[in-house]
């Protein structure tokens, strides 16, 4: 049979199928959890609800919680959640797995739940830390040229011609900028 795997989700293609990976649902994510991890799911998901407005989407093999950037993202996995939480500072618990450094300005905080009732505080308390945190910086958006406006406020920026250079006089600060030697005679 011709076909091909999908580089991203391994799933097998038949020749001439149409197949969108990208489409993938929360309810695709969660099917075959099993009891204890559908129930740690809701509770996460209803959790997150609570705090506020936000979007939810499902992205590959995630669920993304996200106010201006994402706050925190779910990887369902066979035994257990695996829960990303965006903060500005490492996490030092038992609960935390793992916590490296994401950007200049965020760590990336990996904790795994096995069952509804470790979703409680501190992991709540992390949760809306996160969200507040998401809400408080503005986010750059590189495929847009650096800004944080909405489409509708952002203008074209014309293109910054090159400064003329100028002789740099001297300040109370220092003498400004070394010049050139001149050569000796």
């Amino acid at each position: 049979m011709a076909g091909r795997e999908c580089y991203h989700c391994k799933q097998w293609v038949e020749a001439g199928d149409a197949h969108d990976c990208w489409t993938t649902t929360e309810a695709a994510l969660t099917k075959d959890l099993s009891e204890d991890l559908r129930d740690a799911w809701e509770r996460l998901r209803e959790t997150a609800a609570d705090f506020g407005e936000q979007r939810t989407y499902a992205s590959h093999n995630s669920i993304m919680f996200s106010r201006t950037a994402c706050y925190f993202f779910v990887r369902p996995k066979k035994s257990y959640l695996e829960l990303c939480v965006f903060l500005p500072r490492a996490l030092k618990a038992p609960q935390v797995k793992r916590a490296m450094a994401s950007s200049k300005t965020k760590f990336a905080n990996l904790l795994q739940i096995r069952h509804r009732d470790e979703v409680e505080a501190p992991i709540t308390e992390w949760l809306r830390e996160a969200y507040d945190f998401a809400g408080a910086q503005p986010v750059k958006d590189v495929r847009r040229g650096g800004s944080s406006d909405p489409p509708e406020q952002r203008t074209r920026s014309k293109k910054k011609m090159p400064a003329k250079k100028t002789t740099a006089k001297p300040t109370a600060r220092g003498p400004g900028p070394k010049r050139a030697a001149r050569p000796r005679r």
